[in-house]
Order: C-alpha cells, then sequence, then structure tokens
C-alpha cells in the first residue's frame, strides 16, 4: 500500500484573525475562542446543546466545527489554556 497524506482538514466556521482575540482561533464572526468551546464542553462537560443555550447566536454546526478544530489542532489549543490558566494563577497570587 502506498503512503498517502492524509487529506487537509478545514474548519469552516473557525478562523484566525490579527487583532481578533490576539489571533487565537475563534468562531468565524464571533470573539468565542475554540479554547473556551473545549473548557466548557470538553472538560466541563456542557453539551453542545447547553452551549447553543448560552450563545444562542452560534449554531450546533459552529460549535461542533469548534470541537473538530480542538481535536485537530489539540497540543497548540492545550498550550493555549494552561496559559490562560497560569496567567490567572498569577493574577489571583498578585491580589
Amino acid at each position: 500500500m502506498a503512503n498517502r497524506t492524509p487529506a487537509r482538514v478545514t474548519h469552516p466556521h473557525v478562523w484566525r484573525r490579527p487583532g481578533v482575540c490576539g489571533g487565537r482561533p475563534v468562531i468565524r464572526g464571533t470573539r468565542i475562542p475554540v479554547s473556551l468551546v473545549v473548557e466548557q464542553g470538553i472538560r466541563g462537560g456542557a453539551t453542545p446543546e447547553e452551549m447553543l443555550r448560552a450563545w444562542p447566536h452560534l449554531t450546533l454546526a459552529k460549535i461542533y466545527d469548534a470541537m473538530s478544530f480542538y481535536y485537530d489542532h489539540k497540543k497548540e489549543i492545550d498550550r493555549e489554556i494552561r496559559s490562560g490558566e497560569r496567567a490567572l494563577e498569577r493574577l489571583m497570587r498578585d491580589e
């Protein structure tokens, strides 16, 4: 069997824009970072339907695409989450 290059996966509902959330991946047309979807849903236990109630301007497709983006870029998003957690810890310590 010949080596095949995996197909490039696109995420139509996730983008990065300079000046929007520091260039972090967000749900297209919003300022909701993929990392927040991960923290609320995948790590926090909220279902996509519960997230939709919290963010009614989204669609399930956008929420699921953000989750899919996370699994395709797990190391990057996990690093972003850890960085935010460390920043919060520093703020809490300094108060």
